[in-house]
């Protein structure tokens, strides 16, 4: 993944925990495309979800989702076909994700995580490659799930 630009979003539980990863990305070099809220007021997941997945399926660049647990922001993220969602809560697991599932939305839940450890997991996130291999069939595999139904 040749990350230049990182599309993030999240819904009022979120809003202030991506503030604090905007400026945690930025200081990684990389440019933000914030798709929102842009206040406090209450906002429903789903749709931000939606945004996001519709500009990461349209520019390849990855993104950043994160609501309360995040939970609703994986769930919904995962409805759309080449939208890979990690629900990530420690470095390990968002290495994998990439490296293993070529994750290309992390969810984050900002009741769930301290500010320290969800930049850990982020800058993970964002510098850990996909091995491709035997990995890029499971994910073939995953695809064709979708055309199943």
């Amino acid at each position: 993944m040749d990350i230049r630009t990182v599309v993030i979003g999240s819904d009022h539980a979120g809003f202030d925990f991506k503030k604090i990863m905007t400026g945690h990305i930025r200081d990684l070099g990389y440019d933000v495309h914030d798709i929102g809220p842009t206040s406090t007021d209450s906002c429903d997941y789903p749709l931000m979800a939606g945004e996001l997945c519709r500009v990461v399926l349209a520019t390849h660049n990855p993104g950043i989702l994160i609501c309360g647990t995040g939970l609703g922001m994986s769930m919904a993220a995962n409805r759309f076909p080449g939208i890979r969602a990690s629900l990530c809560t420690n470095e390990f697991l968002a290495r994998m994700a990439r490296a293993h599932n070529n994750a290309n939305v992390l969810c984050l839940g900002s009741r769930v995580l301290g500010s320290e450890l969800a930049k850990s997991i982020v800058s993970v996130f964002l510098t850990t490659q996909f091995e491709g291999q035997r990995h890029q069939r499971r994910i073939d595999q995953l695809e064709s799930l979708v055309s199943q139904h």
